[in-house]
């Protein structure tokens, strides 16, 4: 695989429009809109090859330059997913192998079938450099429902492979042992039972679960679980091998009566953390970089917000030492009003990608996924080098004519501009590496350019005055 270095400058020179900056106590964030116009971003991660892997509710997995924002499709499995993507249910959860470069295999979750008989699998597709092909069903034939269908995937140091399963909207499953529903699976990365789990026979790992759906390991080897909840407390877990996290007799703590006494017999795990009302707590990543003083030693949840609107943020959840507690909580961009489904952070700047699924329940467009980057974190990039492509529009905001200029690959190539209220206002072919827009008579608001070609796809968003 070849690499190159890259000075830290190079990687957001291209990046021509920074739509804000926050200001913490001593570092400065700047914001960027990588990609525009994604529909329901679900999982994104930092691939093992350094670049962004994002799958799509509907049944696409994204593969994202984060120098340029470009991005190619690499997995289309549209026909086969639940729903189409429509509710809850779909393309979900990733993880890719520890070996990468001598196993090239990526790990999806999704939903299948038809209503009201949605089923769920676990598949490892194979990496040619293009593509996912050769899909293998490593668990096939799950429950699944509209709702509640957990499938955050996480590696553990020990190779083995976690699965959170949701009780697909059916609370029993979560303490019945001869489900896989609202559950955390452990297995093998070649689908496999490992022999040290509770039951060597079966891959419940954890059990009493209603729908996790972050997973991440912090120091020590903690493994981090968030959990909706259902009228009240949403959940912050630490995973423990064969606990019993109480749902349906339990609801975050055990502060009622009845939960004390079911807590009491059934030795329930309690979570470091709970939010009512619920929240709907999302991705979580554990967050240790220099690049973001304040954030260290932090877990930083994605929150859904609830159906009326509210709550949507990130949240940076301050850890004690050894990151068995919570001590504190920032929230940042509730400004958006934007669902915030997942976070990824990138190793070398430690910039961190945030995936919006839009305002309304169970996500609406135009989805975005948002850097934020310390750029007074002076560092050099290690890259995949390949041949991309990149447009630059200024000025911006523009109130009268908006400049676009394109590499020559998009010459011959179709174009829309389109706004964040989902109407395409123009549209047509790029005849030239550089085109003059006349923007005037627009409404004043955001809009965003896409233009694909062989090479893949970039989205540029402008503000027009």
């Amino acid at each position: 695989m070849k690499r190159f270095i890259l000075p830290i400058l190079a990687l957001f020179s291209l990046n021509t429009f920074a739509q804000d900056t926050w200001d913490l106590e001593t570092t400065t964030l700047t914001e960027y809109d990588l990609v525009t116009g994604v529909q329901v971003p679900w999982e994104i991660m930092w691939g093992p090859d350094d670049f962004i892997w994002t799958t799509e509710r509907r049944g696409r997995v994204l593969r994202i330059n984060p120098e340029t924002g470009n991005f190619t499709t690499v997995l289309n499995i549209q026909s086969s997913i639940a729903g189409g993507g429509s509710s809850e249910a779909g393309m979900l959860g990733m993880a890719a192998h520890p070996d990468f470069d001598n196993n090239p295999y990526i790990y999806i979750a999704y939903n299948y079938g038809s209503w009201p008989n949605y089923r769920q699998r676990l598949s490892r597709w194979e990496w040619n450099g293009t593509d996912l092909i050769n899909e293998e069903f490593i668990i096939d034939n799950m429950p699944a429902g509209g709702i509640h269908n957990g499938s955050r995937l996480l590696v553990l140091d020990d190779n083995t492979l976690l699965m959170t399963t949701g009780d697909t909207g059916s609370g029993n499953t979560a303490q019945n042992m001869n489900s896989l529903s609202g559950k955390t699976l452990r297995l093998n990365l070649d689908g496999s039972i490992p022999s040290d789990n509770p039951d060597p026979s079966s891959y419940v790992y954890s059990f009493g679960h209603r729908n996790s759906q972050g997973l991440c390991l912090g120091p020590n080897g903690l493994i981090y679980a968030s959990e909706h909840g259902q009228n009240a407390e949403d959940e912050l877990n630490i995973l423990e091998m064969n606990g019993n996290y109480g749902w349906p007799s339990v609801e975050g703590m055990c502060n009622l009566a009845s939960e004390q006494n079911y807590c009491d017999n059934n030795d329930v795990v309690l979570p470091i953390d709970s939010w009512s009302p619920c929240i709907a707590v999302n991705g979580i990543e554990y967050y240790n970089h220099p690049a973001i003083p304040e954030w260290q030693n932090s877990i930083l949840m994605a929150v859904l917000g609830g159906l009326g609107a509210q709550y949507e943020r990130l949240s940076v959840l301050h850890m004690n030492d050894d990151g068995t507690a919570v001590e504190s909580e920032d929230q940042f961009f509730s400004e958006f009003n934007q669902r915030i489904r997942d976070i990824c952070v990138n190793p070398y700047t430690g910039a961190v990608y945030v995936a919006l699924n839009g305002s309304s329940y169970p996500g609406s467009g135009p989805n975005i996924i948002k850097e934020f980057v310390n750029e007074d974190f002076g560092v050099s990039v290690d890259y995949v080098s390949v041949k991309d492509q990149n447009v630059k529009l200024y000025p911006n905001p523009a109130s009268d004519n908006m400049n676009i200029e394109l590499d020559d690959s998009f010459l011959g190539t179709a174009f829309e501009i389109i706004s964040f209220n989902g109407q395409t206002v123009q549209k047509g072919i790029v005849d030239a590496q550089k085109m003059n827009i006349d923007v005037s008579e627009w409404a004043a608001g955001k809009y965003y350019f896409v233009s694909s070609t062989h090479l893949g796809t970039v989205t540029k968003t402008f503000i027009v005055k």
